[in-house]
């Protein structure tokens, strides 16, 4: 298998996911990407609750 066919594997069910879906992971994406570009080492659970709660409201 290409690592081109792999990525498309992994990625399917994002791309698939319906908009408020890819909203919540796109949401939580930034601000794990913040977060290791800072080196923050704290949890993030009660951050990702947030997200979903604002994006189900």
């Amino acid at each position: 298998m290409s690592q081109e066919a792999n990525i498309d594997d992994v990625q399917e069910p994002i791309t698939s996911a319906p908009p408020e879906v890819r909203q919540i992971i796109e949401r939580v994406w930034k601000l794990e990407k913040g977060r290791l570009d800072k080196k923050i080492n704290t949890h993030i659970n009660d951050n990702i609750l947030d997200i979903i709660k604002e994006e189900v409201r």
